[in-house]
């Protein structure tokens, strides 16, 4: 069938306008970015997470951050690096929305539109500069060899990003620390735009999917924290553990012992190892149900705390900073 007589079923996007990002009004600038500072307080859940963090990097053990895109818009940025380069954490799990978010701040120092205003115009996500990230996904399909995360921490790094030292997936790049993206085909704005190839995200993003199971592998003692995603960490990590344990049976091995954490900022109740009713509206939370409870039920230990990412994070590498000094 001819793409004329497809388009008769399908939406036609070479119909669409994109405008260029300088005119769009940005709700997020780099005013927004946080400096290095030790917090005054710390919560209990976070210290005791900090500990198991510096042991499990001691022992050589994986530790993951998964974070969800207001993680990037939060201003964390330093801190995040910090830690990636102090070698605290050992891998970092995105959705779509953060490489975006990280993407547009490297390159024109600002990020984030009004869905109400832009989605009533019709103008919601269509920006011509944000494209480019398709076409970086579409390369690296076409090499076959690279994922979506490390295919984007590579462009930022290499290309003229004015602000790519604040870019945390080109840090990971920089470091060699994986970072994936596990995307949903019609979540982001780039899957609007013509250049799009969903064959190419579906590609690159399972690779990264591997490349994240292949690193819980080795969660053994280790961490996994979860700053804000509530549902790409939990059905992630979920599948890529229950893939891990499959092969660690086999080999007489077992991946039980390891701590999760979940940062949002939702009111649990202080003990959070049993999950909740069916009837209640917080069973339906994924990342209790199963970050909290049913993948550390067999030896794991888990922790939550409630607060936003400004504070948790800053919470975490100030512990972090205070246990392995």
């Amino acid at each position: 069938m001819s793409w004329s007589k497809l388009t008769a079923i399908y939406f036609d996007r070479s119909r669409l306008r994109l405008k260029p990002l300088a005119e769009r009004v940005h709700d997020l600038d780099l005013s927004v970015m946080k400096s290095l500072s030790r917090t005054d307080t710390c919560s209990d859940s976070i210290r005791q997470t900090a500990r198991r963090i510096v042991s499990a990097r001691k022992s050589g053990s994986e530790v993951v951050m998964m974070i969800g895109g207001h993680v990037i818009r939060s201003g964390t940025q330093r801190y995040i690096i910090d830690l990636l380069e102090k070698g605290h954490i050992s891998c970092i799990a995105t959705n779509g929305s953060c490489a975006i978010h990280d993407f547009e701040l490297s390159l024109i120092g600002a990020t984030t539109e009004s869905v109400a205003k832009y989605v009533s115009e019709g103008q919601f996500g269509l920006w011509e500069e944000t494209s480019r990230i398709n076409d970086i996904v579409n390369d690296a399909h076409a090499s076959g060899k690279i994922g979506m995360g490390k295919a984007i921490g590579k462009a930022i790094y290499d290309g003229n990003f004015p602000n790519k030292e604040l870019s945390v997936f080109a840090a990971c790049y920089r470091l060699k620390i994986p970072i994936t993206v596990h995307v949903g085909i019609g979540h982001d704005i780039i899957h609007e735009h013509p250049n799009f190839d969903g064959a190419a995200a579906g590609a690159t993003s399972y690779l990264d999917f591997l490349r994240f199971a292949k690193v819980v592998e080795n969660l053994e003692n280790g961490v996994v924290m979860n700053f804000g995603s509530s549902v790409m960490a939990p059905e992630v990590f979920l599948k890529a553990l229950s893939m891990a344990r499959n092969v660690a049976g086999m080999e007489e091995r077992r991946i039980v012992d390891f701590t999760t954490l979940v940062c949002d900022l939702l009111d649990l109740p202080e003990e959070v190892s049993a999950e909740p009713s069916k009837e209640e509206t917080k069973y339906y939370f994924r990342p209790w149900k199963t970050m909290l409870v049913r993948t550390v039920a067999d030896g794991g230990k888990s922790f939550y705390a409630k607060g936003k990412h400004s504070d948790t994070i800053p919470e975490l590498w100030t512990a972090i900073q205070e246990e392995s000094s």
